[in-house]
C-alpha cells in the first residue's frame, strides 16, 4: 500500500517533468534496455555501435550519462535516475540533434513510473534471474515490472534462451508490438556465433549482449559492416570483466552482484584460465534482497577455490549476518571456514573490504587469480548511513604496493 502510494507520487512527478521539459522523448528515438544482468554492457555497446556508425546518439547507463560530447554523473548506486533527470537529459539530447537515445532501464524505474511519458521506439531484455525480491517480493511481479518496458515499445527483442521468454511472449500476445528473438541455443531470429564473426573469444554472457545489440541494430537499419566495425572497437565499461595485470599477477574486477552474474563470471574465468586457482572476494548489499545471498554463495563455491567474504554497501545491516547468510551457500557445496585459507574449498570473513582485498593479494601465488566482485565501477561504499569514497581498483593497486609484490 505504501509503495503503491509512492508510485503514484512518482507518476505525478514524471508527468510534471515531461510537461516541464516539453515531452522530449517524442522528438528522439528512445531505445530501452532492461534485464537483471548485462544491461550496462548492452547499453554501452548499443551507444558505441550507433556512434561509430555516424548516428547522433546519447545514453544513460549505470556508469554515467553521455549527452553529445558531455558526461554527467547519475548519482550513487543509481541505474535509472529520477524522472526530472531523465527528462532533462532527453531535452539536452534533442537540443544536440540526436537521432537516438539509449536508456538503461531498471525494474524499479518501470514500477515507479520514473520513465512514464517516454515513447520507446524499441527495447530489448537481456535476462530475468534472481534479484530485487526485497522490493518485488515474487519472480512474477519482478517479471511484470520488466515487461512494462516491452509493452511501452513499438518493437521488442527477447532472449529466446532465457527462462522468462515464454511468460513474456504470453504478455505480448495480442499486442500491436513487433517482436523478434535472439539466442545461442534455442531457434531464434538472430542466432549465430557472433564471437567467431568478430574473431574474438567472448564469454557466453557477453555473447548474448553482443547478439542482442546486433539484432536491435539490424532492426534499426544498420548494416553488418557498421555493426561489426563498432563491436571491434568497443571497450567494456568500467568494472566489467576488467583485468589488471600487476607485477605479473592477475586480478579481475566485475560488478557481478547476482547469483547468475557471479556464476557466469567465475565460469568464464575458470574456462579462460583453467590452470589458475580462483580467490573470490565478495559480499552482498545490505537492506536489499537477502534471499539471493545463499545462492550467491553457491554460485561462488561452484567455481572458486578460496573465498573471502566481506562488506558490500551493508548500510544499516550487520556485515556479520550478511556474510553468514552467504556462507550457507558455500557450506552447502562443501566449503569450510578456515582462517588460514591454507587449502582449497575454504573461506573466511573479513568485514573490512580493504583488508579483505589485502588478504587476497597477500596470499596469492603465481598459480592464483583474484576476482573481486560487487562494486565494479562504483566510487563509494555505504557503511551505516554514510557513503565513503571507494574504488576496488585503487584498493587492489594499493594492496600490491603494501605487500611489495
Amino acid at each position: 500500500m505504501v509503495q503503491s502510494f509512492k508510485n503514484q507520487v512518482h507518476l505525478v512527478q514524471a508527468f510534471v517533468a515531461n510537461v516541464l521539459f516539453g515531452f522530449p522523448g517524442r522528438h528522439v528515438q528512445v531505445i530501452g534496455v532492461t534485464g537483471t544482468d548485462g544491461k550496462t554492457t548492452t547499453t554501452s555497446l548499443l551507444y558505441h555501435i550507433l556512434h561509430t556508425a555516424g548516428r547522433n546518439v546519447s545514453m544513460i547507463s549505470t556508469v554515467y550519462a553521455k549527452i553529445g560530447d558531455s558526461e554527467y554523473d547519475t548519482g550513487l548506486h543509481t541505474t535509472t535516475p529520477n524522472s526530472f533527470f531523465v527528462q532533462k537529459m532527453l531535452k539536452k539530447s534533442v537540443r544536440a540533434g540526436d537521432e537516438f537515445f539509449v536508456l538503461e532501464t531498471t525494474s524499479h524505474a518501470l514500477d515507479q513510473n520514473r520513465v512514464w511519458g517516454v515513447p520507446f521506439v524499441a527495447s530489448l531484455i537481456t535476462n530475468i534471474t534472481h534479484e530485487h525480491f526485497d522490493y518485488h517480493k515474487t519472480h512474477r511481479r519482478y517479471l511484470l515490472a520488466k515487461a512494462k518496458l516491452l509493452l511501452a515499445s513499438k518493437f521488442a527483442l527477447l532472449n529466446r534462451d532465457d527462462g522468462s521468454y515464454s511468460q513474456l511472449e504470453q504478455l505480448l500476445d495480442g499486442r500491436q508490438i513487433k517482436r523478434k528473438t535472439y539466442g545461442l541455443h534455442a531457434p531464434a531470429d538472430y542466432s549465430f556465433d557472433i564471437g567467431a564473426k568478430l574473431g574474438q573469444t567472448l564469454p557466453e554472457f557477453n555473447a548474448y549482449n553482443y547478439l542482442a545489440c546486433y539484432g536491435l541494430c539490424r532492426e534499426l537499419g544498420l548494416t553488418d559492416a557498421e555493426i561489426y566495425s563498432g563491436m571491434q572497437s568497443f571497450v567494456l565499461p568500467q568494472g566489467r570483466v576488467e583485468e589488471l595485470n600487476l607485477k605479473g599477477k592477475q586480478v579481475i574486477i566485475d560488478f557481478a552482484h547476482t547469483p547468475n552474474a557471479v556464476a557466469n563470471l567465475l565460469k568464464f574465468v575458470k574456462q579462460k584460465y583453467p590452470e589458475k586457482n580462483i580467490i573470490h572476494v565478495f559480499g552482498a548489499a545490505g537492506k536489499r534482497d537477502s534471499a539471493k545471498r545463499p545462492l550467491m554463495g553457491e554460485a561462488s563455491a561452484a567455481f572458486a577455490d578460496k573465498v573471502i567474504l566481506t562488506e558490500e554497501d551493508y548500510r544499516t545491516e550487520s556485515v556479520s549476518l550478511i556474510c553468514e547468510q552467504i556462507a550457507e551457500g558455500l557450506r552447502h557445496l562443501g566449503f569450510e571456514k578456515n582462517e588460514t585459507l591454507s587449502g582449497s574449498h575454504q573461506f573466511i570473513s573479513i568485514f573490512d573490504r580493504n583488508l579483505a582485498i589485502q588478504k587476497a593479494v597477500s596470499i596469492m601465488s603465481e598459480n592464483d587469480i583474484v576476482v573481486v566482485t560487487g562494486k565494479g565501477h562504483e566510487k563509494s561504499l555505504a557503511r551505516g548511513k554514510n557513503e565513503i569514497q571507494w574504488s576496488d581498483k585503487e584498493a587492489i593497486k594499493q594492496a600490491f604496493v603494501d605487500y611489495s609484490l
